[in-house]
């Protein structure tokens, strides 16, 4: 990928995405009826031609080192409806229609706690 400015990034038309050092970007995937936070994770290059190409969320499983299509094993798959990108193009909004729980515990979304004091407590509703 050729080097892109600052100001092509930021103020042009053109998609040039910034991986980090690790060749990632964050992506957050947000309900598209709702708009609840469902999950962050992280896509690569080939994680981010695949959603492209299919509508599924795909991403780069750190843990297992290899691309992740979200539902490949719970059928709990994430539609695409739109991505949008943020000022210098190093994180990503999905807008998805989720096929069942996002979170791998069972919760719609992976933010089902929150911070109360230096403890957790499960969020209602």
């Amino acid at each position: 990928m050729t080097s892109a400015s600052a100001a092509e990034r930021e103020q042009g038309s053109a998609f040039l995405p910034r991986f980090d050092g690790q060749g990632l970007l964050t992506a957050i995937a947000v309900d598209s009826a709702s708009r609840d936070i469902l999950m962050v994770a992280f896509m690569d290059a080939e994680a981010l031609a695949k959603t492209r190409e299919t509508g599924l969320a795909h991403f780069h499983s750190r843990s297992r080192g290899r691309l992740w299509l979200k539902g490949e094993t719970s059928g709990h798959f994430l539609r695409v409806q739109e991505i949008r990108v943020d000022c210098d193009q190093d994180a990503l909004v999905m807008l998805v229609h989720p096929e069942g729980p996002a979170c791998h515990t069972g919760a719609t979304s992976c933010f089902y706690r929150r911070l109360e004091g230096d403890g957790l407590a499960p969020i209602e509703g």
